[in-house]
């Protein structure tokens, strides 16, 4: 379970930084070079790359050469191991927020309930 984990730490520690998410967003239209990713930024290359190398070292990213040609592709699967573990919380909550709402609408029934009875005791005075 500890590789899982170190693996889930990894992608979430890329995942942190709004500019790798931007860069992930862009490559999921297709490869772009790195010029291309930096073009939205206000930042050097060299800053560019430290992010690409984060993106790479959680797997989110690989690039390939061809020529001078130093395309960047999305590689997904993290992003699926991901979503996987957050899916767990989100159903734990969704069962969590429907046991509330059931509480709720039996509180407001009994509510109803009781107000009636008010009324039809007042009325009989």
């Amino acid at each position: 379970m500890q590789a899982a984990t170190d693996h889930l730490s990894t992608t979430f520690a890329a995942l942190a930084d709004p500019t790798r998410r931007a860069i992930l967003a862009r490559l999921s239209s297709g490869e772009a070079s790195v010029q291309e990713l930096a073009r939205p930024f206000n930042m050097t290359l060299p800053a560019v790359s430290k992010h690409l190398k984060v993106l790479e070292k959680a797997r989110l990213i690989r690039r390939s050469r061809s020529a001078q040609w130093r395309p960047c592709y999305l590689e997904a699967a993290p992003l699926k191991e991901a979503a996987d573990w957050v899916e767990q919380y989100r159903r734990f909550w969704e069962a969590s927020l429907d046991r509330l709402g059931e509480y709720l609408r039996e509180l407001q029934e009994k509510e109803k309930h009781n107000d009636s009875k008010r009324r039809n005791g007042k009325k009989k005075n």
